[in-house]
């Protein structure tokens, strides 16, 4: 079954009555196809037809579907804001989509204020809008994030697509690593970069509607039951509040060199190696000396940031030598005899360890294989955030300090009992070693041996950094994205050899709409042989499917086939 609609059509017969009628294949094509045409007019600088087009694409059915898709499908589908309110049924879902459609009038209720702690004891202030007016912003973020990505900075690697802090640390090495490299880096810190961006600043320079962008940015707080303005700033915790944040520092990187070609010329510039690499709000700097950072880029910076209403922190942002080093994204880079090796943090390795230590004495009274299911997701995500770098000394000192919680975890469940009473009863022989493990009732219903993941058995693979220049929303880029996303699959996936399979075997792409699946959005790894129909679990009756596929798939009673690999 697949229905058709026109987004041109305004008259609601003729959209999908139905949440799980919508062809999301159209819907991503047809909004795919305005931000690419949205990206080659702001390329040509056209923002006459940047603002037509953004408004044309903010009043069609595939944009607003997609928008409530967005915000029905990510973490906070669960967190409602100041009303209440969430859309968890499928006819909320649709009722909503004609919700956004009346834009006219609109007005954005106060955020609701939470806090959540921070890696430094402090804690960090969110706003959580309400579900209308996240899926608001979220519409009105599909029309700027092609004007975002096509102005963005080549190194500037927050919050944007397919980027994420390996690239970051891969540019770094990049501009660090060889003998003739900089010497000196500014380590920058922006003090509450989201807390204190300037309104009339964004409203100035952000191309989207000026209007609804100031109710948001006033929209103001609700904090125990007491309504706050909001004179600055956007709110942690909105759809779009990373993209306006980005926006705000874009041209950091490119501005500061544009400024030392003018005044230095291009020859010269290039021997002061200046280089920047940014990450959302944190950025380092590079330079040939300390007087050129301390003097000629540390100033230019600060009357940049006061423009935004921004200034660096003075006692954070500090100017050191490559040798003695500097921690960034929880690595350390440093140089031993002229050699960069880059290491987990000494604090992101203490954060580790005490937020295991927690785990295990929360888990006291709690069976071997729920401190297991806990523990195990933990110490994979972080061996995968730093299996690009030099990490296999920490990762076997971590192994070491986080058996021995596990020993006195056990022992302090038997007080009375020995230890190798404990280790007889919590310990098994697994490949040739002892590995605490229990059999374990997965969420399948499956009994299954579950094992303490050994941060040591991560296999170190180089990180493929993407092309600073790349841009998703310019079909020129649309091969190199591919070829990337699946070169990344294949080391990311590494745990996971038969998803891998399937992944590669359908070109990355879902077997219903044909889409390309998102690592971040995840997938459904679905069986097109029912296993209560006697289904196997082979690779030939299993096919990947986006989550909201295999949702329409079984509530309209669809099939889907086994996709031919390409070239056969």
């Amino acid at each position: 079954m697949r229905m058709i609609f026109s987004d041109k059509d305004s008259a609601s017969s003729r959209e999908p009555q139905n949440w799980h009628a919508i062809d999301w294949r159209r819907v991503e094509r047809h909004v795919r196809t305005t931000q690419k045409r949205i990206a080659k007019a702001t390329q040509e600088q056209d923002w006459r037809r940047v603002k037509t087009l953004q408004r044309s694409l903010i009043h069609s059915f595939s944009a607003r579907a997609l928008a409530v898709r967005r915000v029905t499908e990510n973490q906070g589908k669960r967190t409602p804001g100041v009303d209440r309110a969430l859309w968890d049924t499928p006819t909320l879902k649709r009722a909503a989509v004609v919700q956004l459609k009346q834009q006219r009038g609109y007005r954005p209720k106060p955020l609701r204020r939470v806090y959540i702690p921070k890696s430094n004891g402090k804690e960090r202030p969110l706003g959580i809008p309400t579900m209308f007016d996240r899926a608001m912003q979220a519409l009105h973020l599909l029309g700027l994030e092609p004007v975002a990505e096509t102005t963005s900075d080549p190194n500037s690697y927050g919050f944007r697509r397919d980027r994420s802090t390996a690239d970051a640390m891969s540019q770094i090495f990049v501009c660090l690593s060889r003998k003739d490299s900089s010497r000196w880096i500014l380590e920058a810190d922006i003090q509450g970069c989201f807390d204190h961006i300037n309104h009339d600043w964004l409203l100035a320079n952000v191309p989207m509607d000026a209007g609804v962008l100031h109710k948001w940015l006033k929209a103001g707080v609700v904090h125990k039951g007491q309504l706050s303005r909001t004179d600055e700033g956007t709110p942690q915790g909105g759809i779009i509040s990373p993209t306006l944040a980005n926006m705000a520092l874009n041209g950091l990187e490119r501005d500061l060199t544009n400024h030392f070609r003018v005044k230095f010329g291009s020859d010269r510039t290039k021997r002061l190696k200046i280089n920047v690499i940014r990450y959302a709000d944190d950025f380092v700097v590079t330079g040939v000396s300390k007087e050129i950072l301390e003097s000629e880029v540390r100033p230019w910076i600060e009357a940049f940031l006061a423009q935004r209403g921004l200034r660096l922190s003075p006692e954070k942002t500090k100017v050191v030598h490559i040798d003695k080093g500097f921690d960034f994204l929880g690595w350390n880079f440093r140089k031993y005899r002229g050699t960069l090796l880059i290491k987990p943090s000494r604090k992101n390795a203490q954060a580790l360890y005490d937020k295991v230590k927690e785990v295990v004495r929360s888990h006291l009274p709690k069976k071997q294989g729920e401190l297991l299911s806990r523990l195990n997701p933990i110490l994979r995500g972080w061996a995968k955030y730093h299996q690009p770098v030099v990490a296999k000394t920490a990762f076997h000192r971590m192994d070491n300090l986080i058996n021995w919680l596990i020993v006195r975890w056990a022992k302090r469940r038997h007080p009375t009992k020995t230890l190798m009473w404990c280790f007889r009863r919590y310990w098994i022989h697994h490949n040739d070693r002892q590995a605490f493990a229990t059999s374990w009732t997965g969420q399948d219903g499956s009994e299954q041996m579950i094992r303490l993941y050994r941060l040591a058995d991560t296999e170190i693979v180089r990180h493929q950094k993407i092309k600073g220049d790349y841009n998703p929303f310019d079909p020129i880029w649309e091969q190199y994205g591919e070829e990337l996303r699946l070169k990344r699959m294949a080391k990311n996936l590494t745990f996971q050899k038969q998803l891998v399979s399937l992944y590669m075997s359908q070109s990355g792409r879902c077997a219903l709409c044909g889409e390309p699946l998102d690592p971040a959005g995840g997938w459904h790894d679905h069986h097109i042989v029912r296993k209560v129909d006697g289904g196997s679990d082979l690779l030939s009756n299993r096919v990947l499917l986006h989550p909201v596929c295999h949702t329409r798939l079984h509530v309209l009673g669809l099939t889907v086939a086994k996709p031919v690999p390409e070239g056969i």
